[in-house]
């Protein structure tokens, strides 16, 4: 039984980077990036009003209220591209470019339009003096041509698209995404669409890790399931490592009769990294590789699938894609109830987030029963960290893992 710190670095150490892809723009959220991506224009590309009102020169108005001749318009799309002089002002919209001349914009609210005569220029009355440079966005201010916007390695997000689209990335060249079998094991379980026999219970583990693999943009497909037969499971395993680059096996993982999944890799010629960590729940969790596959055995109880794969799954899954920050976001909340540990191994507590009324982050750890428990388990938003043979108390400052 290994230390669940010595399980990562076996990962880590082992993970291969995959190739990379081009991929649409609209389809690229939760892709890692395989190249860094440089603003190809300034932003704004121009001096940018940030309100509807007057461009003007502040000299002008310090005196006011003054009259100044409107000479033209600037709106979004449509700039007045000429010189503005003094005794001048040019209408402008929020977004357009400010004219060459002007430092500064007066809002539309502290001024007062006059029309002209026939063959006169309208006029506006200034009522309050213009400060230098206000309302005004300077040119390059958000971010200069050629500078560095994102970094390769980031996943990107919804916030990051617009940014994407702004500097001409209509596609975006990213990490290919692992390509993996889910394969459920046991003669109890059936098909989530069947109604389940006595002593039979529906196949739960495989919809929920492909939700799980999908989420971090694994491309996942579901095996059918396989019953206590060691020939068929060997067949099983040995036909999805030929087409994927991850197999997860849920159950026969233990030491039971009916337990093959560590006899079915060694029979095929598998390298068994890791077989037993000292993790709760997760204890039986096997690492290996069949050619150039990658295999993991997690348990076959819900939570504990879950947990396994959150902290080891998906890190091989977030390295092959090459990914910067491939753990998951740690932190620290007060407890807002007792969390147990175990005598000898690092246990993982599924806990819901709150805040207090001072503003401290609260973990409540959640009311289950084990790690078949994926009732309780539903609404887990973390989960709480407790090294071996220790525990912690309500008031206590706690180590937690965001899910």
């Amino acid at each position: 039984m290994i230390p669940i710190s010595k399980a990562i670095n076996i990962i880590k150490d082992r993970a291969s980077v995959l190739g990379t892809e081009n991929v649409d723009l609209a389809i690229v959220v939760g892709r890692i990036l395989a190249e860094g991506i440089v603003a190809d224009t300034d932003l704004p590309p121009f001096d940018r009003s940030q309100m509807d009102g007057f461009a003007v020169i502040t000299k002008d108005t310090a005196k006011v209220p003054v009259e100044l001749k409107i000479v033209g318009e600037s709106s979004a799309g449509s700039g007045w591209h000429h010189e503005l002089k003094l005794g001048e002002a040019v209408r402008i919209m929020t977004g357009a470019p400010v004219p060459k001349g002007a430092d500064a914009v007066q809002k539309v609210e502290l001024t007062s339009e006059l029309i002209g005569p026939p063959g006169e220029p309208d006029l506006v009355v200034v009522l309050e003096s213009a400060e230098k440079a206000r309302f005004i966005i300077p040119k390059g201010f958000e971010i200069r041509k050629g500078a560095k916007v994102f970094d390769a390695g980031e996943v990107v997000s919804q916030n990051m698209i617009a940014a994407l689209a702004a500097f001409g990335y209509s596609s975006v060249l990213v990490n290919r995404q692992p390509k993996i079998a889910i394969l459920g094991t046991g003669s109890e379980i059936v098909e989530i669409d069947q109604k389940p026999g006595l002593d039979q219970i529906r196949n739960s583990n495989s919809a929920m890790l492909k939700a799980l693999s999908e989420k971090y943009t694994a491309s996942s497909t579901i095996i059918s399931i396989v019953k206590d037969h060691i020939s068929d499971l060997k067949k099983s395993i040995s036909a999805a490592a030929k087409k994927n680059d991850i197999v997860i096996i849920t159950g026969g993982v233990s030491i039971g009769k009916y337990d093959f999944t560590k006899t079915a890799l060694l029979e095929l010629g598998a390298e068994i990294f890791f077989d037993k960590i000292a993790l709760k729940p997760g204890k039986p969790t096997v690492f290996a590789k069949l050619g150039d596959t990658f295999i993991f055995g997690l348990p076959g109880n819900p939570v504990s699938t879950a947990v396994t794969f959150q902290l080891l799954v998906r890190l091989l899954i977030m390295l092959m894609q090459n990914a910067a920050d491939s753990g998951l976001r740690q932190g620290f909340a007060v407890l807002s109830d007792n969390a147990k540990g175990t005598k000898d191994r690092d246990t993982y507590v599924p806990c819901k987030l709150d805040t207090d009324k001072t503003g401290r982050l609260m973990a409540k750890p959640l009311r289950w029963h084990g790690s078949s428990d994926f009732i309780g388990f539903a609404r887990a938003e973390a989960l709480i960290v407790i090294p071996k043979g220790e525990t912690r108390e309500k008031g206590e400052v706690a180590g937690i893992v965001y899910l």
